[in-house]
């Protein structure tokens, strides 16, 4: 029977980070949940037998479930549209069916809520597996991440009406953001919420676009509640509870890729909605920790993605002979696996390392709001948070991009054939291509990721890398020096014009090639605790020289003169 958790050792090799005890004594707060619950763990070596055997579940369900229904609901059409409300298609159902019977829903909220109180590693972990299966049902199983944004902002009567529902009833759910008129601006939401003082609630009206499993049974919903404003401070979120029944599906999109995910066009009329948290948070502060969790799902989504695009890769080169030859025995094919091979381990590299200090930042919180932190904890607490805010989007940069090259190689390696359906890679080939677009595109990946850059967030954290590598590594220390002084170089001759626009206009590059330099680091990291990363990292390494070079060269010969050239004038 296939398994997709026990095919890739690289989970398991995750799961012994050395940061992974830290992250897990804080979660279980000393374990003191092993007395209120049988299935609580009772040490670190418990708690992560117990991760091992809840994946090896999540990886049976995605290798004997999820991945052959993959194709049927792809041509199926992923949903329909009946009296106003969505119907999934049937392998959808199913596999929805299967995680819920299992207890794979809601498990990261905490025991109290009928979650299992995983760490974000763990439930990540999941979320590739379920994505190298079908990227399209990873939208709607993991909007779960809305459970999360409830548990940290709701009120205890709201935690205890909602979140056992995930668990115990599988509800689904959705982040009901965009409008057709907004976009990306989501400071320019008009959906409106008014209080109704006779009936003591809020009732919402308007129409949301674009919104991913938009028939779900809990939905947060932002908008605006505040009349006059036109920005951010007027804007609170909601929680809407689809028994009411007073939002119609009006629309299903039809789209290249993730077909399986149903996106839609909302009405709300007079919809009863619950505040969540406090009037006029709902951007500045609750969209804004959804969205981050969002852009770390969408960075699993991507490795799943670029993970199954390489595997498809590989075995077709392996069987498909030409000229009396196998094609991966060809240098322009080989050079193509390996790079790809390479790039998957390195996004996968930086997904767990942004999932790690997402997790302690967490669990500092949790135990900040419930005993208060030491000044040490407070401390390295604000150190996590400034590296968990630039490598999320960093990783849903790289990751996504990756997704799409991988994928893109795939099919070329697959040639003619890998143009029709009669091959996973097409499908895979089409879902790749949204990663790069929806919760941010790589555009304001870049605006927010630019800012490890000028606070010099990431030059630290490459410091901090260059010194954990042992001195037989010197050979690739003194090369990575060399890029590393090339960046902090960059960064000071485009900041030392103090020229915003500049700074903007050189910002992908400046970005990029921090990732390049931390991703050859993490590389070379995890190569000293398992030697089979080397050659990833040795390969990525060239990949790093050679792209910073690139994009060195074009900053310092840009003459800010030049810039107009860029503009278009009608």
């Amino acid at each position: 029977m296939d398994n997709f958790y026990l095919d890739t050792p690289d989970f398991k090799f995750q799961f012994e980070h050395p940061l992974m005890e830290k992250i897990i004594r804080l979660k279980e707060n000393n374990f003191e949940d092993k007395d209120k619950y049988d299935y609580a763990p009772v040490n670190v070596k418990d708690t992560i037998d117990t991760y091992d055997k809840t994946m090896e579940v999540v990886g049976d369900i995605c290798a004997n479930v999820i991945a052959p229904n993959a194709e049927s609901v792809d041509k199926e059409g992923g949903a329909r549209l009946i009296n106003g409300h969505v119907e999934y298609a049937k392998g959808t159902a199913e596999n929805y069916e299967a995680l819920y019977k299992a207890g794979l829903i809601g498990m990261a909220l905490p025991r109290k809520y009928s979650g299992l109180n995983f760490p974000m590693v763990p439930y990540v972990m999941a979320a590739e597996m379920v994505s190298r299966a079908d990227a399209s049902f990873t939208n709607i199983w993991g909007l779960q991440d809305c459970a999360e944004t409830i548990r940290e902002f709701a009120d205890e009567d709201q935690k205890m009406r909602y979140l056992p529902r995930f668990n115990q009833e599988g509800a689904t759910a959705a982040m009901v953001l965009t409008e057709p008129d907004a976009g990306s601006d989501l400071q320019a939401v008009q959906l409106k919420a008014e209080y109704d003082e006779e009936k003591g609630i809020w009732l919402l009206n308007g129409v949301k676009r674009f919104i991913t499993n938009g028939d779900a049974d809990i939905a947060l919903v932002m908008a605006r509640s505040e009349p006059g404003t036109s920005d951010a401070r007027g804007i609170s979120l909601f929680i809407y509870d689809r028994s009411s029944d007073a939002v119609t599906v009006r629309h299903l999109e039809h789209k290249l890729g993730i077909i399986g995910s149903p996106t839609t066009e909302l009405v709300f009329k007079d919809a009863p909605a619950e505040l969540l948290g406090k009037r006029k948070f709902g951007l500045i502060k609750y969209v804004m920790a959804l969205m981050n969790s969002a852009r770390l799902g969408i960075g699993a989504q991507s490795v799943g993605i670029a993970e199954a695009a390489y595997r498809e890769a590989i075995k077709y080169a392996s069987e498909r002979e030409q000229f009396g030859s196998k094609i991966m025995e060809f240098p322009q094919v080989y050079e193509l696996l390996t790079n790809m091979k390479a790039q998957l381990d390195g996004i996968r590299a930086l997904l767990y390392e942004t999932t790690r200090y997402v997790d302690v930042v967490k669990t500092y919180d949790d135990l900040k709001n419930s005993k208060g932190l030491e000044k040490e904890q407070r401390m390295e607490m604000k150190k996590y948070s400034k590296m968990a805010d630039v490598f999320t989007p960093l990783i849903k940069l790289f990751g996504s991009e990756y997704a799409n090259t991988i994928a893109y190689d795939s099919l070329q390696i697959h040639g003619g054939t890998g143009f029709t359906t009669d091959f996973p890679i097409e499908r895979i080939y089409r879902d790749a291509r949204i990663t790069s677009i929806y919760e941010g595109t790589s555009q304001l990946q870049v605006i927010a990721a630019i800012r490890g850059v000028t606070t010099h967030v990431f030059s630290s954290v490459i410091e901090e890398y260059n010194a954990s590598l042992d001195d037989s590594y010197n050979e690739y220390k003194t090369k990575l020096e060399k890029l590393t002084k090339d960046y902090n170089d960059a960064i000071e001759f485009v900041t030392s014009k103090s020229n915003n626009e500049i700074l903007e206009f050189h910002s992908r590059r400046l970005v990029e090639m921090a990732g390049n330099i931390i991703i050859t680091y993490l590389l070379l990291l995890d190569s000293q605790r398992d030697e089979k990363y080397l050659k990833s990292a040795k390969v990525y390494l060239r990949i790093a020289e050679s792209d910073n070079e690139a994009k060195k060269t074009y900053i310092y010969n840009f003459e800010d003169s030049d810039l107009g050239e860029y503009k278009f004038v009608d």
